[in-house]
């Protein structure tokens, strides 16, 4: 194949950068949430105002996707009522439902432990997209990668260090979560049929996102102290969640799911790291035994003959 031919989003070391970037973004979200549910005042019980925090990041994200869209002169039409239908769908698993367990569930519990959980989606994912498309297929190789990268994420777990014993709150919500986000992996593929992909995750994103605040709002729920770092905070989510998606989304439009999604494999590592440093969570050698395992399983799964 003429490489010329072959978009940026197909071509394997770019593929590589882009998912790398997209993962490293959302590994941040873990200590800047609880950062942000701090400096706004929001505390662990007030599930409305963590739904109106949520809702205000998603949808200045859809419509920064967007207005990015239109400067680029990007199509932003939509492929009748079933595109509208399917679009709705996809905002309700990928944003609303997917973000309101992930902030609740972030809430009740340690940002490391919650990015443990949270990567039970990926492998999720992965064997989901085997027996759903053909481009992906079930190899030894995807076997013995999803394997390592699996193996890595229970090193996180041994010798406790990495929170109590499981809540539904939290580790429940976090867990529901990862399935949220593996099922919408799966529709991510078919955005494309109805609208620009780029522009699809704009209008998702935004749409979610009211979707989020309107029954944070209807339940009374505010953010009690906005400060200077506060918004500083929600400014870094929402360009994490513009950044993230845009890469990501394009990404699974155009390559086997399974090759982009085994990169979200690092997120964990990503995320209990960056809680150590910015929430003072205690570091533990096995995260980089976690993060060095997690690597080679990415690796063996993006290999020529997997």
């Amino acid at each position: 194949m003429n490489d010329k031919k072959v978009s940026i989003f197909q071509r394997r070391g770019w593929v590589v950068f882009f998912a790398l970037t997209a993962a490293v973004a959302w590994g941040w979200a873990y200590p800047l949430i609880k950062l942000g549910f701090n400096e706004f005042g929001i505390t662990q019980d007030m599930t409305a105002g963590k739904m109106l925090f949520a809702g205000v990041r998603f949808t200045l994200s859809g419509l920064i996707v967007l207005a990015i869209a239109l400067s680029k002169r990007v199509s932003l039409r939509v492929d009748g009522a079933a595109g509208w239908g399917y679009l709705a769908a996809y905002a309700l698993l990928n944003t609303t439902i997917h973000y309101a367990c992930f902030y609740i569930g972030l809430s009740h519990s340690e940002g490391a432990r919650a990015a443990i959980l949270n990567s039970l989606g990926v492998f999720t994912l992965v064997l989901l997209a085997c027996a759903f498309f053909k481009s992906d297929k079930l190899t030894p190789t995807k076997i013995i990668g999803c394997v390592i990268g699996f193996i890595g994420i229970l090193v996180l777990n041994i010798g406790g260090g990495a929170g109590n014993g499981f809540t539904f709150m939290g580790d429940g919500m976090i867990m529901l979560n990862a399935l949220c986000s593996a099922f919408a992996g799966l529709m991510t593929r078919g955005l494309g049929r109805h609208a620009n992909v780029f522009a699809a995750t704009g209008y998702s994103l935004a749409i979610g996102g009211v979707l989020l605040m309107l029954p944070g709002l209807l339940l009374g729920g505010t953010l009690p102290n906005i400060t200077a770092a506060g918004l500083g905070i929600l400014f870094l989510l929402i360009s994490i969640s513009t950044l993230g998606f845009a890469l990501y989304n394009k990404l699974l439009s155009c390559n086997p799911v399974g090759k982009v999604a085994i990169f979200n494999s690092l997120i964990p590592v990503v995320g209990a790291v960056t809680s150590c440093l910015c929430l003072g969570e205690p570091f533990y050698w096995k995260y980089a035994i976690a993060a060095l395992l997690a690597m080679t399983g990415i690796y063996i799964i993006n290999s020529r003959k997997g």
